[in-house]
This record gives structure tokens, sequence and C-alpha cells, in this order.
């Protein structure tokens, strides 16, 4: 059986998906060589498994439903040892001789994954969206959601309330708008750094968008009510301005900061805050770029960089890189002197942490003085982290999810020496992973007893959740409301309105969450 699994898969990688197969319509069996772990361990499941499982994991005659309660624990490592080790006394067998310990690793995953119902056929951007009507039950409030804008374009990233209620938000492939209090979008803020909309998608996922040129995070510096800065972060795009750019006769572009002030609908006044030496700018895609800017109480101002750089494992180990890294520089641009690596020489001396993949949300606790991101895992290894200065957070050597091709992460490989101590495990792990997105540390008096907690969007799972963290230890997860849509942003307003942004293929929304008295 394990013979015809490959002998199917080197036919499958030989399969171009097109764009013209609807996202919803693709087949699990359809997905490229590089997502071979995955349709390994589906095919292995129906194989195996499903006639006593079912082949939704809803039961059979024969065997019970693994959508249930697990009676030997719900963890990936129980799941394991339950797969390999059997049962036998209430019929489940061992598949200890039966399946190598990848396949076995790779099964488990499979088995969360539908559980949670992230699996990899699609990213859920054309899922049906209705904005459900009703109160939302939860432990500490009920609440109802509330549409503010609906007519987004489909590729929102980013939404700042202001002052007087009106809201900034970015649509990555197009510019800034500005939304009304009663929810009206502008045309586009004229003069803004542009934003390319050529799209394209790879074979091994045509549902997942891809491009370079984005526009990333906006967010308003703390004194902006005196100052008036906004501060737009975004993908700086440029053809033939370096050395590979010219090789390859690419477009070449890098994460950049700037910053400006809003004059009606006009862009005024743009400095830029940090921006990388030309020769480090790559072709890598906007996807994994990160995005995501956050202010402290002190002067500073955070921005995260994922996956944009070439050479080894992305350059995310390599300090002399700026991908893969959480940055800190003073609000105007210059480097504070208490930066982890000040003064070293051929690293970025705004390296504040290191070892990032794809990271999603960016926040800085006042309360506690303390910066905390999301970011995106590969297979499983979805992370919420605490993230402390010149510290490393893994990648690509370790992580707690898989290589799509089933393998485990494990980057000994690379040829970069490291010892497992020395790498800063997550407060919060996700896995199987639900693409966790943007959060917020709330302290919204509409909402008081989710004070302190982090309020956290998901992208691929639609849901969103309340996770309690308590001195720096994960205590519980909640889940607010599920089966939104990708909820790419979750922003605080000044009266406290908690606000959320959703990517959808038919069009961006903006909602607010209403609490019921």
């Amino acid at each position: 059986m394990r013979s015809q699994i490959r002998s199917f898969l080197s036919i499958t990688a030989l399969v171009a998906a097109s764009n013209s197969i609807a996202q919803n319509d693709l087949l699990p069996l359809e997905e490229a060589e590089a997502y071979s772990g995955i349709t390994e361990s589906r095919l292995i499941f129906r194989e195996n498994c499903a006639v006593c499982h079912g082949e939704n994991l809803e039961g059979a005659t024969q065997g019970t439903p693994l959508r249930e309660d697990l009676v030997h624990g719900e963890s990936m490592d129980e799941i394991i040892a339950s797969i390999t080790d059997g049962y036998e006394t209430t019929g489940m067998p061992s598949w200890r001789d039966i399946f190598a310990p990848v396949e076995i690793v790779g099964l488990a995953m499979y088995i969360l994954e539908t559980r949670n119902n992230v699996g990899y056929a699609t990213s859920n951007y054309d899922a049906p969206l209705e904005i459900p009507n009703h109160v939302f039950d939860t432990e500490h409030h009920d609440f109802r959601l509330e549409t503010v804008v609906k007519d987004l374009e489909p590729l929102p990233f980013s939404i700042a309330p202001l002052p007087d209620g009106r809201i900034l938000v970015t649509e990555k492939t197009h510019g800034v708008r500005i939304i009304s209090a009663d929810g009206k979008k502008s045309e586009l803020v004229a003069d803004t750094p542009t934003a390319y909309d050529d799209i394209y998608r790879l074979e091994s996922r045509i549902d997942i968008e891809r491009g370079m040129g984005w526009l990333f995070d906006i967010d308003l510096h703390p004194n902006y009510e005196e100052n008036g800065w906004v501060y737009l972060y975004h993908s700086d795009r440029c053809e033939g301005c370096n050395q590979i750019s010219r090789e390859e006769e690419r477009a070449v572009s890098m994460n950049r900061l700037v910053r400006g002030r809003l004059e009606g609908e006009r862009w005024v006044d743009q400095e830029v805050i940090w921006q990388a030496p030309i020769e480090d700018y790559f072709f890598a895609g906007d996807v994994g770029a990160g995005g995501r800017v956050a202010f402290d109480n002190r002067g500073h101002v955070f921005f995260s960089l994922g996956l944009k750089c070439g050479g080894q494992g992305g350059g995310i180990q390599n300090l002399a890189t700026p991908c893969g890294k959480i940055h800190r520089v003073n609000d105007d641009g210059s480097i504070p002197q208490d930066n982890p690596y000040y003064g070293s020489e051929d690293v970025y001396e705004s390296i504040y942490t290191y070892g990032h993949r794809s990271p999603q949300g960016l926040e800085y606790d006042v309360v506690n003085e303390e910066l905390w991101g999301s970011e995106h895992g590969p297979r499983g290894g979805d992370e919420i982290n605490r993230l402390l200065p010149g510290e490393n957070y893994g990648w690509p050597l370790y992580s707690l999810g898989l290589h799509y091709d089933g393998t485990r992460v494990n980057g000994r490989d690379l040829g970069i020496p490291f010892e497992l101590a020395d790498i800063q495990q997550p407060v919060v792990d996700l896995t199987p992973s639900p693409a966790v997105s943007s959060f917020i540390i709330s302290d919204s008096k509409q909402f008081p007893n989710w004070n302190g907690d982090f309020i956290v969007g998901s992208l691929k799972l639609r849901t969103l959740f309340r996770v309690d963290i308590e001195n720096n230890r994960f205590v519980e997860r909640e889940s607010l409301a599920d089966g939104l849509g990708r909820i790419r942003d979750v922003e605080q307003g000044f009266d406290g309105t908690i606000y959320l942004l959703i990517e959808h293929g038919a069009g961006g929304q903006i909602l607010k969450l209403i609490p019921e008295e």
C-alpha cells in the first residue's frame, strides 16, 4: 500500500493546478509534491483507518468517532502514542510495525487537523460569509457583531481607529482608505507608497495569493492627537535596482517603515523611519513578510519582518540580514543604544529578536512592559511568544509543527549549530494551526472582564479567540465567535470598541463587537 501511495504522489506532482479551478472545488488529492506529507497522511487514513473511524472521523459500525472527546488524550503526543501502541483490549491495533515513525506523526497531525477543520485544501477565502445576528454567549461577556463597512477590496490588512470615530484601513494591493464613522469609505488616499496588484498563485497552493509591493500595517503614534504622525509599513518594490534584480530581470522588494500625516485624503510629510539597504532587497513574495507595527511607552517602535530574504534558511538565523526578525528603533528611526546588537559590526543594529517564520501579530503590553508576538508555523506550530531582547525563537532550526512533507522541523541539516536550550519556546502553542493572525491585549472598558486577556484572530479557522496568559504562562483558550471570515486584524478604538477586519473573496469587511448588557 505504501508503494502505491508513493506512485500516486509522483503522478500528482505532474498535475498542474489551474486558476480556473474554483477554490472550494479543489479535491484533496490534487495537491502538489510540496504538500506530499499531507496527501500521504490522508491516504494512509483512508486506506487503513476510515473503515473503523469513518472517512471524516465521524465513526463507523466497528469503530468510534474521532471528532468527539478522545478517551486516551487529544494532544499530538497522546494521539501518536495511541496509534503506535494501540489498545488491543478495545480492538485498536498497534501500527508500530506497519508505519514508519514519520508516517505515524503525519497521521496524528492529520487527525488533529481534521478534528479542528483546518485542512489544507483551501484557505477559506471564499467560504460562505454571513455575519451572524445572534448574541454570542461567552464565559465573561455576551456580545453581538455589527458591520461597519462591507465593500472593501478582498485583501485588506490593517485598521487604525482614529479618535473621532473614523477608521484608517490598508488594502494590501490597492492603498489606504478612510472609513467614516457611519461606514462610508473614501477614495484611495493620494500619495501613499505604491501598492501593486499583480497577484500570482503557485501550482502547489492556488488558494494563497502571492505578490510583492503590498501595504501592511497602519498605526498611530502614541501621541497622535498632538503630532498627527501615522506610521505605514509596506513592501518597497523596485526593478533593476540591485545585482540580483538585474541578473534575474525581476522586481525585488523589502519591507519599509515610513510615517506621514493626513491632510484631508492626501498623505503628506512622509519620512522614512527604517529601510534596508537596496542590496538586501529580494524577490520573495510578501505572503510571509510579516508586516506588523507596535509602539511601547518609551518612544520606541517595533516592526516584524518575515520570510523575505534568500540564502540558507531564508537568512533568518543570520544577523546580517533583516528577515525573520523583530526590529526596534526610536520613533524617529534612530537606533536605541540599549538594543541587543547596538554597536556590533556586520549585523542589523535594529534587531530585537530573531528566528521568526511568518510573524502575524505584534503588541506591547504597557502594564507589564512586555512585547508579544504571534506567528505562523508550518504544518502546526503556530505560536504566541513573549519577545525578549536578543533571544532566538527557533525558525528554521526548530518548531513544534511539521514540514509540509511530513518530517519534523530539525535544522541540523542546515549546518547551523544550536542547542535547544538556547531557543525560546512559545508561551502558547497552537497546533494544529488555525493560521493565527493579529491580536490585542484588551483593556476595553466595554469588556472589563477581558482586561489583560489576548483577543486573537485566525485566518483559516475564521475564529476569534480569547487567550488568558498569567505570569507568562498559558491558562486557557476560549472560542468567542466561530465561522466568521478570515480575521486579518483585531484592533481596539479610543472608546474601547473592539474591531475585526475580515478578508474575503467577495469583499473585505470591518465588524465591531457590541456588548450585551
